[in-house]
């Protein structure tokens, strides 16, 4: 399903969540905070997965003191693509930007990106956590499944599956997710045309609620993952249509 027509709507920040009732408050908080320099309307689209945590209750306590903020709720649990994609579907912004609920994902580098994406620059800016604040391990296998995917993909993105990104509404509605390829958005904007800069980004340590993601519950599926690109890569329909004038004479 493509977004909704944009209206005027500036910018959509779409965040799906699973289990963060402690980092809510302080991430609406924040992203309020963040585009209000912005002058222009925006809205906030919380993707609630299924939580079981008193996220609903929290989050239906926020929308009364936010009237921007937008609450989905997906039931059953469905994972991480499956909400971008509905808060995506959602969105009625010219530009959508891409954070990860966790507070980890600076909402003030929104404004920072979004002048690459406003002023032609780019159509795609992916955030880069070139000092990345996650235990030692993380950072490392983060960095080995960078190298990797880039390798099998042939790419050149150091950070693809940042939370942080922003982009436009035409990307959403171009790219088709399927399960797990959120990591793969660059890749995806760009195999549809779409010119893509990476702009390196603050990143925090976490600080509440518990990581959903460890090395072993994602190596083998990410590696799956890569050769679900490199497959649609090599099948991608590339040409180009003109259409005959018709001879009146």
């Amino acid at each position: 399903m493509p977004p909704r027509p944009a209206g005027d709507v500036t910018v959509s920040v779409v965040s799906p969540a699973h289990n963060e009732a402690e980092n809510l408050p302080a991430l609406v908080a924040e992203v309020a905070e963040a585009l209000a320099p912005l002058g222009r309307p925006w809205e906030m689209i919380v993707v609630d997965d299924a939580s079981t945590d008193g996220s609903a209750a929290i989050l239906r306590r926020l929308m009364d003191e936010q009237p921007a903020l937008r609450v989905l709720t997906l039931r059953p649990r469905s994972g991480q693509t499956a909400a971008l994609e509905a808060g995506l579907a959602a969105a009625r912004g010219q530009f959508i930007a891409t954070l990860d609920a966790d507070l980890q994902n600076d909402p003030h580098e929104i404004l920072r990106l979004l002048p690459k994406v406003a002023e032609g620059e780019c159509d795609f800016a992916n955030g880069w956590r070139k000092d990345r604040r996650d235990p030692w391990l993380r950072r490392v296998s983060t960095r080995i499944a960078n190298g990797v995917r880039n390798r099998l993909t042939h790419e050149q993105i150091h950070d693809s599956a940042c939370g942080l990104k922003v982009f436009r509404r035409e990307v959403a509605e171009r790219v088709r997710l399927f399960n797990g390829l959120h990591r793969f958005l660059p890749t995806l904007a760009r195999m549809h045309g779409f010119r893509v800069a990476e702009v390196p980004a603050n990143h925090r340590p976490r600080t509440a609620g518990r990581a959903k993601y460890g090395v072993w519950n994602r190596v083998f599926k990410a590696l799956r993952d890569c050769f679900a690109i490199r497959w649609m890569q090599r099948r991608l329909l590339v040409y180009q249509v003109e259409e005959e004038e018709r001879d009146d004479a």
